[in-house]
């Protein structure tokens, strides 16, 4: 272990929760790497998502963006070319940008589909389903309105899922935020995750909550201090 790691890990009390605004600077205060550290949100949650009802999976909109670009593919065909291509996409195109995703190529964060494009999507759905890249109408990325789901995934929109264990990781900015704009970001996603509590759901809800960077310690979070 490097002396910068073991540095970092003590520098936060691990039996200790912290206030939001103090973990905010616990984090930033052990995050030391050269380069602009992501910031994120790690929810433990007493859901079990082999049951459908308790799968939590939706798109979130940060107020101040994550600090980094989507990269959008679309699917689309006629006018909706020139939409999408307008807003920013990086990619458009239908049968060629299939051929070019079964070669191989998945260099994109999202992919966004006109509805009629999905039959041909379809076709790469075995490809692009195991990475969570295809188009689903409940996130917004099946949607005639292709260029503004475009222009809100670059304007840092972002989809959270549970994962098996019930960990939700949710990205809320970079390390180079000022604090205000991380402490507005967290509010958003702790709003939205405390919100989406499954009615079926018996067991506690939110166990646990950290604040981590890329390769910093975790901190921590007393969810009172979110809770208003």
């Amino acid at each position: 272990m490097s002396k910068r790691v073991k540095t970092n890990r003590t520098a936060i009390n691990k039996d200790s929760v912290y206030a939001i605004d103090e973990a905010v600077k616990a984090l930033k205060g052990a995050a030391s790497a050269k380069f602009d550290e992501t910031v994120e949100l790690a929810f433990n949650l007493g859901v079990d998502p082999r049951h459908a009802d308790q799968m939590l999976r939706g798109m979130i909109s940060l107020p101040h963006g994550t600090g980094k670009t989507a990269r959008v593919v679309v699917f689309a065909k006629g006018d909706k070319v020139e939409e999408a291509t307008k807003a920013g996409a990086d990619m458009v195109g239908l049968d060629d940008l299939v051929k070019k995703i079964q070669d191989g190529w998945f260099e994109f964060d999202y992919a966004v589909a006109a509805p009629d494009c999905m039959a041909t999507v379809g076709k790469i759905g075995k490809l692009l389903g195991p990475k969570g890249l295809m188009p689903n109408p409940k996130l917004g990325t099946v949607t005639p309105n292709v260029g503004k789901a475009v222009t809100d995934l670059k304007a840092g929109m972002l989809e959270y899922k549970t994962e098996k264990n019930g960990i939700i990781h949710i990205a809320v900015g970079k390390k180079s935020f000022d604090d205000k704009k991380l402490l507005e970001n967290i509010q958003a996603v702790y709003d939205i995750i405390k919100a989406s509590k499954p009615s079926s759901l018996k067991a506690n809800y939110m166990n646990k909550l950290t604040l981590t960077s890329t390769m910093g310690p975790g901190v921590p979070v007393d969810m009172a201090s979110l809770n208003g």
